[in-house]
């Protein structure tokens, strides 16, 4: 991480970016120029920028890299309500919108049908999606020491609120711990990928995937913006229980597996994300359009549901049901005695599995 801030006699200074210098104790809304839209007009990244009274670490939270995974948007909206300068210790750097564009028009990628998430570390004279990811990394990656960055599921799919780290890092375990999530999964980093840039840089990440696309879900959001809140308390930048004694331990997963569609027709669910299966165990049933002809969809794997279409009319071969394996399913939802037992039991590096967005699989 660079340095970002003119010290004062107290060894806390003023928080420098994109040409503003932000005093300690302020927050400030930042937009910062990216390129021109067809109108002409300049776009930009929107930040909100809280530097806290007293020093510490510099950390950022972002959303929508995908236009249409609003969730975390929510998620941050509840952050600029609930944290203050006066009680923050550090810099949190709020993005609600990475891509603007396609935000905006309510699509996952860019007007040039480039992926964000795929463009890292960009260029400043490159395509929209390069000079994009160009800035986010100059403004907000260089500039922290953590990530934290909030997605979705693909359209007409749910994933049930998962933390995803890279494999063999005892400290992002210890982190992923401590936000709580359902479901923690260890899976290696893919080239372009925020994710991946951000490792380059020394710069640890959690990424959150939870609920779907253009929707709000109360149940991600909650998690989310607790979720994050622990994490802030686990590193000291804010008073609160960083939930480490308290909140259940995770279900662990490197591998996963989809189910597909056997045939076309209209689905039947009886299982959803979340519910815990065993191999063989029944997960939907598929029929033609009078109801004929039922084809059952049975778990492929012992583990525990991460995700699953909400579109009931399927294509023969369809993802519907995806499945973190878990050798012990049944112990999802236990409680751990010490953080230590539960950053000991990580997989050994090297053995965690890619795990493709949903519509890649597709």
């Amino acid at each position: 991480m660079g340095d970002n801030s003119t010290e004062s006699p107290d060894g806390h200074g003023a928080f420098e970016i994109a040409g503003e210098s932000i005093p300690p104790g302020e927050r400030r809304t930042l937009a910062i120029p990216v390129t021109h839209q067809v109108t002409g007009f300049p776009a930009n990244l929107a930040l909100q920028v809280i530097h806290g009274k007293e020093p510490g670490p510099a950390v950022f939270v972002s959303a929508a890299i995908h236009g249409d995974e609003i969730v975390g948007t929510a998620i941050i909206q509840r952050l600029v309500a609930r944290i203050t300068p006066d009680d923050l210790k550090g810099t949190l750097i709020l993005c609600p919108a990475v891509n603007i564009f396609g935000f905006m028009q309510h699509m996952r990628y860019l007007p040039d049908r480039r992926d964000l998430n795929r463009s890292f570390p960009g260029s400043q004279r490159g395509s929209l999606a390069a000079q994009l990811a160009h800035c986010f990394l100059e403004h907000v990656i260089d500039r922290c020491s953590l990530g934290i960055d909030l997605h979705t599921a693909a359209i007409n799919r749910y994933n049930l609120p998962q933390i995803r780290i890279a494999s063999g890092s005892p400290y992002l375990v210890e982190l992923a711990m401590a936000f709580g999530a359902p479901v923690i999964i260890e899976s290696p980093l893919r080239p372009g990928s925020m994710r991946a840039l951000a490792a380059e840089r020394e710069v640890p990440m959690l990424l959150m995937e939870a609920g779907e696309a253009l929707r709000f879900d109360r149940l991600s959001i909650d998690i989310g913006t607790s979720g994050i809140c622990r994490v802030l308390a686990h590193i000291g930048m804010i008073d609160a229980d960083d939930g480490l004694t308290s909140v259940g331990i995770p279900a662990r997963a490197n591998r996963s597996s989809w189910v597909r569609a056997p045939r076309g027709g209209v689905t039947h669910r009886v299982r959803k994300s979340g519910d815990i299966v065993y191999k063989g165990d029944l997960l939907a049933t598929v029929t033609g359009l009078f109801g004929e002809d039922g084809q059952e969809m049975l778990a492929s794997v012992d583990g525990i549901i991460i995700g699953h279409a909400t579109l009931p009319v399927v294509n023969q071969g369809d993802a519907v049901f995806h499945i973190a394996q878990l050798e012990h399913p049944e112990r999802a939802g236990d409680r751990i005695d010490t953080i230590t037992e539960a950053i000991m039991a990580s997989e050994p590096a090297g053995t965690a599995q890619p795990m493709m967005d949903e519509d890649e699989v597709l």
